[in-house]
């Protein structure tokens, strides 16, 4: 039986190690490639994911100002609703707090309370649409 030299199991056990190792190596590389290229589109993103939340807070920010432009505009306008609301509120206690004038009949009542508001409202200028 032929003998085996030391030296050559020796330089097969180096040649397979060496092969795997190198496999190893080789699907290590590969798997840092594909992470180096995902953490790349993800950093991507995430800028622009951080652009788009600017640009929405500036926005944000723009109505606010606009908001605060607006109430300070539209000040006066309040003020003459509720002054106006309160003439109204007056009139509405003061048709509430007066007896009906058609005792015991509440449709002559409504239609007499008409009548005398009709009588102090100001007559237009110019016809209203669609009556001629």
């Amino acid at each position: 039986m032929p003998a085996i030299n030391p030296m050559l199991v020796v330089l097969g056990i180096s040649l397979a190690a060496n092969g795997l190792l190198g496999w190893a190596y080789l699907g290590q590389r590969d798997d840092t490639a594909v992470a180096k290229t995902a953490l790349r589109d993800m950093e991507g993103q995430r800028d622009g994911i951080r652009q788009v939340a600017s640009e929405c807070s500036a926005s944000v920010d723009d109505l606010r100002k606009l908001a605060d432009r607006r109430y300070i505009v539209a000040a006066p306008a309040r003020a003459a609703a509720t002054s106006a609301a309160q003439g109204h509120n007056q009139r509405a206690d003061t048709i509430l707090s007066t007896p009906a004038p058609v005792p015991g009949d509440a449709c002559a009542s409504a239609q007499a309370r008409v009548d005398d508001w009709l009588k102090t409202r100001n007559t237009p200028s110019r016809p209203a649409a669609g009556i001629n």
